[in-house]
């Protein structure tokens, strides 16, 4: 299984940025390594469900992004150094979650491993 370790989280002014980082290590159960796997970042705020965020192929293309984030978030990777990427600019007090990554989606949408998540909290 693909162990993920998230950073980057913390507390930010309403507008602001932030950058989260996911590091992979491992492989997945058929073998594959982090540059053969789709991404994806979730995020879960209090007493709600976790929703996806944005996800990414395996090359960089094709992404996607919940409305909620499309045009202020950018999901990106470097297979080189094994890290997925979030950066969040045009930060809101409703993108506080604690944020999750997410690796290797089978085709009925089920996600095989998950990070510990890292907070994210924007002040107004």
């Amino acid at each position: 299984q693909v162990q993920l370790v998230e950073s980057g989280g913390g507390t930010v002014q309403a507008g602001g940025s932030l950058r989260l980082s996911c590091a992979a290590s491992g492989r997945t159960a058929s073998g594959r390594t982090f540059n053969s796997i789709a991404m994806g970042w979730f995020r879960q705020s209090p007493g709600k469900e976790s929703t996806l965020v944005s996800t990414i192929s395996w090359s960089g293309v094709p992404t996607y992004y919940a409305d909620s984030v499309k045009g202020r978030f950018t999901i990106s990777r470097d297979n080189a150094k094994n890290t997925l990427y979030l950066q969040m600019d045009s930060l809101k007090p409703e993108d506080t979650a604690v944020y999750y990554c997410a690796a290797d989606v089978t085709p009925r949408g089920v996600w095989a491993s998950w990070g510990q998540g890292t907070q994210v909290t924007v002040s107004s």
